[in-house]
């Protein structure tokens, strides 16, 4: 009996031994390049700066994980998601015309003078994918939800449905019903959405703003007041929210309107030049995060 407990402590005491040597497994280390993700402000007819800085990225090589969008970002965003040629995107955007995307309609105003039809048929005719599921780069439109107050991320479903809701100005357009839901414009509340790139896993956050200079912009019309507030208001929430990014892109756009189509050229150069000037600090970060 004695030799028992004996052995049986001794083999109890190696077992402990043994477990206490045994080494806690590492952590897996992500390999491989990081994951970048592009973030599109909104700005309206300033969304042209998108294309060019698009441009850039592509050409330089710079490969683009996921796309997240607000406003006319969605917009940018769903056409080269679907698909990524700069060309094509550039080519489409100099066809691009105000009344492609604004409805106007005095019978109508009761909640806004904009539709949003027009818009909703340009994305089913000019966006290849139909449903965000079908993008070939991963693609999120930011809308706001009316009701609520709060910020609502469209990440399956229809893509025209998705941009209409994420670009409808409020006071402009009509908000968007949808699903048991009222959308406006996704920049009331995220006007920059890093946080939901960073919430799907980017690495790097290369975020785009667009937003105008304000200094004695004329406003001679209610339209204009509204557009010329909802720039300010944009402009302060951009200051504060949209904390988190790794490379911010701002493309002088300067003073152009919000219905403004006919400064593309100015607006594409804008991102372009913008976007080189950005290029080391990308590649930089892409080095270290390898």
């Amino acid at each position: 009996m004695k030799n028992s407990k004996v052995i049986f402590l001794s083999l109890l005491i190696i077992l402990l031994n043994a477990w206490g040597c045994q080494t806690v497994p590492k952590v897996q280390e992500r390999k491989g390049p990081p994951k970048i993700a592009l973030v599109l402000g909104g700005g309206a007819a300033r969304g042209f700066a998108h294309v060019g800085v698009i441009r850039v990225l592509e050409q330089e090589k710079i490969p683009i994980h996921l796309i997240v969008g607000t406003s006319v970002g969605s917009l940018i965003g769903a056409l080269y998601a679907s698909d990524p040629n700069s060309f094509n995107l550039e080519w489409l955007s100099f066809t691009i015309e105000k009344e492609d995307i604004f409805d106007y309609s005095v019978l109508s105003a009761k909640m806004g003078p904009v539709s949003g039809e027009r818009l909703e048929k340009f994305v089913q005719t000019k966006v290849r994918a139909k449903t965000i599921e079908q993008m070939k780069i991963p693609f999120y439109a930011i809308t706001t939800d009316l009701n609520t107050g709060n910020t609502w991320v469209f990440d399956k479903g229809s893509v025209a449905k998705a941009v209409r809701a994420s670009s409808s100005i409020p006071g402009i357009f009509q908000p968007l019903e949808y699903l048991g839901r009222t959308y406006v414009d996704g920049g009331v509340t995220d006007i920059l959405p890093v946080d939901v790139a960073r919430a799907r896993g980017a690495d790097i956050i290369i975020a785009v703003s667009i937003q105008k200079t304000i200094k004695n912009a004329p406003a001679n019309s209610l339209i204009d007041v509204i557009l010329q507030s909802i720039d300010i208001m944009s402009r302060e929430l951009c200051t504060y929210k949209s904390r988190g990014y790794d490379v911010l892109i701002e493309p002088n756009v300067g003073d152009v309107g919000t219905t403004d189509f006919t400064q593309k050229k100015r607006l594409m150069d804008a991102g372009i030049q913008a976007a080189k000037q950005a290029l080391p600090r990308i590649r930089q970060l892409m080095a270290e995060k390898m």
